[in-house]
């Protein structure tokens, strides 16, 4: 039970920490484009990103929003069976699985109720940019990072759900 209640902390913190951004940070837009720098390589800007990883699809015209959320939807109901299968001793998966669950459903979230998933972290190093990302990236990311921990370091042939 713990896990989930992590899946909520994760979710809620994704989604403070966007609605705050959107408050406090106007828009990039081409022309107009204000950031707070954090440090000499990363900074604070507000995005829109329509498409899915990287913008991929952002200039599909609209159906991907549908595509994405339906993607998600589905990945997101896979991994909450995943995780609610889980047994002792699998510590390590479910924390994984817990990261990448909130992460999603906090960018699904963005995706049904606007349209697009508000992304304000840019780290670059001139004239380099990393694709702008948010929390729920993050999140995704790290809890992928853990899973791959997992699968090296668990030696058990047992598959951790019933």
């Amino acid at each position: 039970m713990i896990y989930f209640a992590l899946v909520f902390v994760f979710f809620l913190t994704d989604q403070l920490l966007k609605w705050f951004v959107v408050q406090t940070l106007p828009l990039c837009i081409p022309g107009r484009c204000e950031s707070i720098e954090i440090v000499s390589f990363f900074k604070l800007t507000l995005l829109h990103n329509s498409g899915a990883a990287f913008s991929f699809l952002a200039d599909a015209g609209g159906w991907q929003r549908w595509f994405l959320i339906s993607v998600s939807s589905g990945v997101s109901l896979i991994v909450l069976i995943w995780l609610y299968r889980i047994r002792e001793p699998r510590n390590l998966l479910a924390l994984a699985l817990s990261f990448i669950l909130g992460g999603a459903l906090g960018n699904l979230a963005d995706r049904v109720h606007q349209g697009y998933v508000v992304d304000f972290f840019v780290i670059f190093y001139h004239p380099y940019y990393f694709p702008a990302f948010n929390i729920a990236d993050f999140l995704i990311t790290f809890g992928a990072i853990l899973m791959l921990l997992d699968m090296i370091f668990t030696k058990e042939k047992a598959s951790g759900y019933e």
